[in-house]
């Protein structure tokens, strides 16, 4: 049975530029449709944050207003939640995981990446061990890249070169949080080198550059857990 590491982040804030602390988490959607499908696809799914913390969702990625205004939608997670809660309980250790145990590995947004994936050494190890493992899928959507910063620095950077996606500035600026983010995420992974490919604003984009699968945003959800299905399935 295949495997793959989920990697959460353990932040409940971000902090912004001016010192406010704002509240977040994983976003909600961006775990339960990645989770679910592979689950559901017969995938072994082990869920693991910074020092073993228990990962929270950001609260807005709960509300109708965020998931274009569908009650039901909302109400849908918060039971998959529920139902998948002794796992996010009790997630494993980011530290000192075994990236030759996974066969992928997929690190799901909110913006706590941005807060601590993305100065993680652990996740950068991961990272270095499995993205040149052409056997191996590496994947994420919306600020989960943030977690890639990990993996090396501005003269060495592990994916430098490769195509990849995720929440772009413009969007942050829709969301009324760049002007006040400390960096955005797009032109960070620009800078450092990679190829980056934007779609519209919230509209699902995903971009898979050999055994790498990014998505945009939280409405990427659904495909890009589809392509890391296809991406392992070419690989085993």
């Amino acid at each position: 049975m295949p495997s793959f590491l989920m990697v959460l982040t353990g932040a409940a804030r971000w902090s912004l530029k001016d010192g406010t602390q704002h509240p977040t988490g994983f976003w909600a959607e961006e775990f339960v449709e990645p989770h679910r499908t592979l689950i559901d696809s017969g995938i072994a799914i082990t869920l693991a944050t910074p020092g073993g913390r228990r990962p929270v969702p950001d609260g807005i990625s709960l509300t109708p207003e965020m998931n274009g205004g569908d009650a039901a939608r909302a109400a849908e997670m918060r039971a998959y939640l529920e139902e998948v809660s002794d796992v996010l309980d009790a997630p494993h250790r980011l530290e000192g995981e075994d990236p030759a145990a996974y066969d992928g590995i997929v690190i799901p947004g909110g913006h706590g990446p941005m807060q601590d994936l993305a100065v993680n050494e652990e996740v950068g190890r991961l990272l270095a061990a499995m993205l040149p493992d052409a056997t191996k899928v590496v994947g994420s959507l919306c600020h989960g890249p943030a977690a890639f910063m990990s993996a090396g620095d501005e003269k060495s950077w592990l994916f430098e070169g490769r195509t990849m996606t995720a929440f772009t500035d413009e969007e942050e600026r829709q969301v009324g949080l760049a002007a006040n983010a400390p960096w955005l995420l797009e032109s960070r992974l620009r800078g450092a080198g990679a190829h980056f490919e934007a779609g519209p604003p919230w509209s699902s984009h995903v971009v898979v550059d050999g055994n790498l699968v990014t998505g945009q945003n939280p409405g990427s959800a659904k495909e890009v857990a589809q392509a890391f299905l296809e991406t392992l399935g070419a690989r085993v």
